[in-house]
């Protein structure tokens, strides 16, 4: 597929007016390879390296190991299609996103494999959005988005079948196969049986309120752990009695990544995700 025509596609379809995003303060290490588009909008073709696209790999984030898998692939004339455009480390606070891989970059673009990133257009409400699928995932039926972030909406709300915290929190380790974390701040049963649901960094000053406002008492998310820079949102969620789920930024956000593969299928291409590694300092 002629890669001018993929990229307009998709600007089309998920860079809506009003949406905004911050990367390439953050990337002035690897910004000699970033295409002068995503130095102006942070968002969209992140590495311009092919006229050509033949196959797309997503990816949550492109660490060492998931660049490594496509350039061990043999591929030539391949996107990479990544939510964040940097790589999450919680344990690297306070600077906890790390950037690409400089010589790995310099092979993609000998190999002529592109990088495309949508972090805050697929975060934004949609069929392929990051809370949505996760939700969706979760078996919870959605009734409406919330959470306003940066032009969109991040989160949504929405029942769920289980009856109590604990119930929740089985489902969510039996969906992402790992450990959750759980904070006990209300009730045991879950209230009404409604949720709150946003992927990754969802446990904000910024989110939270409106979730006490909608009278639900529990919320799911990906960053969960008590630390100096969430504490002020532990303190509103065990002061209003909402209970906490956390899954890591990964786990939560990696439905959307794998979910977006039919949306490129549908254009003729063949998709494959790359699976990453749960950051379980997260929880």
């Amino acid at each position: 597929m002629d890669a001018k025509k993929l990229y307009q596609r998709l600007e089309g379809d998920f860079i809506k007016p009003g949406l905004s995003d911050d990367w390439t303060q953050y990337m002035e290490e690897v910004k000699d390879f970033l295409s002068e588009n995503f130095k102006k909008q942070s968002m969209g073709l992140v590495c311009d390296n092919s006229d050509k696209i033949t196959k797309v790999y997503t990816a949550v984030f492109p660490t060492d190991e998931v660049m490594q898998k496509i350039l061990d692939s043999g591929e030539t004339d391949v996107l990479l299609f990544v939510h964040h455009p940097s790589i999450w480390d919680i344990t690297k606070a306070p600077k906890v996103f790390q950037q690409m891989n400089r010589d790995l970059l310099r092979q993609f673009k000998e190999r002529r494999i592109s990088i495309y990133n949508l972090h805050v257009p697929l975060d934004n409400f949609g069929d392929y959005s990051t809370s949505s699928t996760l939700a969706r995932a979760l078996g919870i039926e959605i009734d409406k988005p919330f959470a306003p972030y940066r032009g969109g909406l991040a989160g949504v709300t929405g029942r769920t079948k289980a009856r109590t915290i604990d119930e929740l929190a089985k489902k969510f380790e039996k969906t992402i196969g790992h450990k959750v974390g759980l904070y006990r701040y209300g009730a045991a049963e879950i209230k009404n049986r409604r949720v709150a649901v946003v992927a990754g960094g969802g446990n904000d000053m910024e989110v939270i309120p409106e979730i006490a406002k909608e009278g639900i008492n529990t919320f799911v998310t990906g960053i969960s752990s008590l630390n100096p820079h969430s504490k002020e949102a532990h303190d509103f969620l065990e002061k209003n009695k909402i209970n906490l789920l956390g899954g890591t930024h990964y786990s939560t956000e990696a439905f959307a990544c794998q979910a977006i593969c039919s949306y490129f299928r549908k254009l003729g291409l063949n998709c494959e995700f790359i699976e990453g590694i749960p950051g379980l300092a997260d929880l």
